[in-house]
């Protein structure tokens, strides 16, 4: 298991504010095997999202399955289980500054993110663990290194999400959301740079 550690220089020089994420918007995302590019071609591809709050930069790192005619929540993503919030990879949280996430917070680095999925609300954890595959995240083996947790209301999307989608809504300079949509599911986590937000809106 790879060893615990501050987001180091490399990592923090990666973190800019890209357009759609591609193999080029990879760098600082944990990589197995090492080749962002064939990552980036999987069935369910690596990807990314890069966000700006408070002038700061910030990027989280996410597979991206398909429904492919599949009952999603509640089966292939059952209630109540862990889920990595994506595919392979541990779903990853790059920071650059002090935040606030879904109210837990988080000095500047990088941070796993897994959720425990349920019919009207999720459970999300915030693990100092990020460099690992995600089916590894909420074991034993990571648990211990938990930093936080917070729950957030489910809503409906506007209509069928065919591919896995994490979004950014910025709501002002200091805070936003994190908009997660799959299937007919939609979860928000609000994100503040610290000192301009409270994290339970």
């Amino acid at each position: 298991m790879p060893a615990l550690r501050p987001l180091s220089l490399a990592a923090l020089a990666a973190l800019t504010l890209t357009a759609p994420a591609g193999a080029q918007d990879l760098a600082g995302c944990f990589v197995r095997g090492g080749d962002p590019q064939a990552a980036a071609q999987r069935p369910s591809p690596l990807d990314a999202v890069s966000f700006q709050v408070g002038g700061e930069d910030a990027k989280l790192c996410y597979g991206r399955p398909k429904v492919n005619g599949r009952k999603i929540m509640g089966e292939l993503v059952p209630f109540g289980t862990v889920w990595r919030l994506g595919a392979n990879e541990a779903t990853s949280l790059h920071l650059r500054f002090a935040a606030e996430v879904g109210g837990v917070a988080l000095e500047p680095g990088v941070y796993g993110v897994y959720a425990v999925p349920g019919e009207s609300e999720w459970t999300f954890f915030l693990s100092r663990q990020w460099e690992v595959w995600g089916t590894q995240m909420g074991g034993a083996a990571t648990k211990a290194d938990d930093v936080g947790s917070f729950t957030r209301k489910v809503a409906a999307t506007d209509g069928m999400v065919e591919q896995f989608t994490i979004s950014w809504m910025a709501h002002g300079e200091g805070m936003g959301h994190l908009v997660l949509e799959w299937e007919n599911t939609r979860v928000e986590i609000p994100v503040h740079k610290a000192g301009m937000g409270h994290g339970s809106h």
